[in-house]
């Protein structure tokens, strides 16, 4: 089993339930199960500003799947959601995003792990050390000084 985490948003078509519905869909996973769930937070949109707020958290999950089955898996849920990528920073129902898989550094077509960027977002770091508060992220160091570091960012834990 490998220890991975997923970072989840939304901001169409009722946020709070493509949020809450996701961990009873990433449960259902093959060869994988959720072992702990976030709190939701919702966060102002990065880059494109004109549209809603997200609802942001992030699950962690025990697999069996590789990085790239999982990745597979998390792209075919969006796209049962309705995820269209439209354009970089859309609007999105339902955005899944492969932040870690164990302590792998992966850097191939279409898969970064640790996700890029996650250190410089609040969004992504504040569910995560919620659920994992001595968490090093890969490479980068300890994820709570991550999150510190994003003191900047606005993100409001809401449930």
């Amino acid at each position: 089993m490998t220890l991975a985490y997923v970072g989840i948003g939304s901001n169409l078509e009722d946020p709070r339930r493509q949020v809450l519905g996701s961990f009873d869909v990433l449960a259902r996973l093959p060869r994988t199960s959720v072992t702990g769930r976030s709190s939701l937070y919702r966060t102002a949109p990065i880059g494109h500003a004109a549209q809603p707020d997200f609802i942001n958290a992030v699950a962690a999950l025990d697999t069996q799947l590789s990085a790239v089955a999982l990745l597979r898996e998390l792209q075919a849920v969006e796209a049962r959601h309705g995820r269209e990528r439209s354009f970089a920073n859309a609007p999105r129902t339902l955005d899944l995003d492969l932040l870690l898989y164990g302590d792998a550094h992966i850097d191939e077509p279409g898969l970064s792990v640790p996700h890029p960027r996650m250190q410089e977002r609040a969004f992504v770091l504040a569910p995560l050390v919620e659920l994992a508060p001595k968490l090093d992220i890969p490479g980068i160091g300890p994820a709570s000084e991550q999150l510190a570091a994003c003191a900047d960012q606005t993100v409001e834990r809401i449930a």
